[in-house]
């Protein structure tokens, strides 16, 4: 079955930067489950995989505008700490997730004071260019409750 909309998708993955150096990778666990065309990753690494079946092995480097965006100057704000989802102590450098009107959104802090924490909103791999080494492991037709939930259940997927 070839990938396409409405497909759930299982893939292997190892994120490179620019240096070569390994930033990320589903390999040593379980794949990671997508459903395809519901904007789940990505959007132009989700274009890669279009038209690709179980077994394809791709690389696609991505500049930082089709990845994560640029480095945006103006990103350091002040917020409360109890925006913070984290538990211990937090040290500027730290990615930690912040609560938005649109869900958990990843931050670096910048500076911690007592009841405030300075943090930079550019996501953690914002300015990169990444490169991604894709296995496609497995494709499947999604369920209708995938389809309405927006996302792939089950292993590697999010579960209810």
């Amino acid at each position: 079955m070839k990938i396409n909309d409405n497909c759930v998708v299982m893939f292997h993955y190892s994120m490179t930067d620019e240096a070569g150096d390994l930033v990320e990778t589903s390999r040593e666990g379980e794949p990671t489950a997508y459903l395809h065309g519901h904007r789940n990753m990505i959007e132009t690494l989700e274009a890669a995989m279009l038209g690709k079946e179980a077994g394809e092995t791709f690389s696609v480097t991505l500049p930082p505008e089709l990845a994560y965006g640029r480095l945006r100057s103006q990103s350091v704000m002040r917020v409360s700490a109890k925006n913070l989802k984290f538990e211990g102590k937090l040290e500027p450098g730290m990615t930690v997730p912040l609560m938005t009107n649109e869900g958990l959104r990843p931050v670096t802090v910048v500076k911690v004071g007592k009841f405030n924490v300075d943090i930079d909103t550019n996501h953690p791999l914002a300015g990169k260019t990444l490169t991604f080494d894709v296995e496609i492991v497995a494709v499947r037709e999604a369920t209708q409750d995938e389809i309405g939930h927006g996302h792939a259940h089950g292993a590697g997927g999010h579960h209810h």
